[in-house]
């Protein structure tokens, strides 16, 4: 009698969805690539929108065909959304014991942070102006008028903290090979793919961790101004004496991990 693990892995081998789902894929590495340029001309003092993925979708919603594309992004998400809630329900096949336990929360958390990226398109969609940086920014200020209320924003910038250093661990340690469907594929490519993967996500990781201390440090000091996430994170290092450097770099690492991540839509075990 068919159980309901196999009814699951069943939906989730659906070929429309896996179509979807290496879209998405593809949109969110453009997406990515598109915060990238924001990152550069935030290094240069010419970017007026907020320099993360909300920012990149409201600049993005002002050029021709630019809704299109964020409807477009926003079905990837979704599809991508189910694509991890089933993984977080039944696990990644082939894994065991506590891995598997661990792969399952880490779906769970990559799920709701595609669901967050959908919401943000739907809301650009919709004429929304207020950025996400706006929004933490009010979020933070409305809770640290208590004592209490300042120690969940500090607690937050630590996990946000813990979730950017295992970003770049996990770029480091290349565990995001394990999730490719390699054979097959030529020494240079691999390399190729490998520095791309590693690049991106210890670029990406860097930038939150900065993002998760400066909450830390808004908790302290009462000033919801660094509350802002990654866009206080950017322009913390463009304050810097080499800022523009290190925003560079950043806006490279970046770019990487939207090039892995359109990659992935080719290689990815989905």
């Amino acid at each position: 009698m068919p159980t309901l693990t196999s009814h699951v892995h069943k939906a989730a081998d659906n070929p429309w969805l896996e179509r979807l789902t290496r879209a998405g894929l593809v949109g969110y590495g453009a997406l990515h690539l598109l915060f990238a340029w924001l990152v550069v001309r935030i290094a240069f003092g010419t970017a007026a929108d907020d320099g993360d993925q909300s920012g990149a979708l409201h600049r993005l919603a002002t050029k021709p065909f630019g809704a299109a594309l964020i409807v477009a992004l926003v079905i990837g998400l979704v599809a991508m959304i189910i694509w991890q809630v089933f993984e977080a329900s039944v696990g990644h096949r082939g894994e065991r014991g506590r891995h598997r336990v661990y792969e399952r929360v880490v779906s769970a958390g990559r799920a709701a942070f595609y669901t967050y990226l959908a919401w943000t398109g739907i809301k650009v969609l919709r004429g929304k102006k207020k950025s996400t940086a706006d929004t933490q920014e009010q979020a933070s200020q409305d809770l640290m008028v208590s004592t209490g209320g300042r120690l969940t924003v500090a607690v937050i910038g630590v996990v946000v903290v813990a979730i950017g250093a295992g970003l770049a661990i996990y770029g480091l340690t290349k565990k995001f090979e394990k999730h490719l469907r390699m054979s097959g594929v030529s020494a240079h490519v691999r390399s190729l793919i490998g520095k791309l993967g590693i690049v991106g996500y210890t670029a990406k990781g860097t930038a939150y961790a900065i993002a998760g201390v400066l909450l830390v440090m808004a908790a302290v000091t009462y000033d919801p101004d660094k509350a802002r996430g990654l866009d206080a994170a950017l322009r913390a290092m463009a304050a810097q004496t080499y800022g523009t450097w290190l925003l560079l770099v950043t806006a490279l690492g970046i770019a990487a991990y939207g090039l892995f991540s359109v990659v992935q839509a080719r290689y990815r075990k989905v």
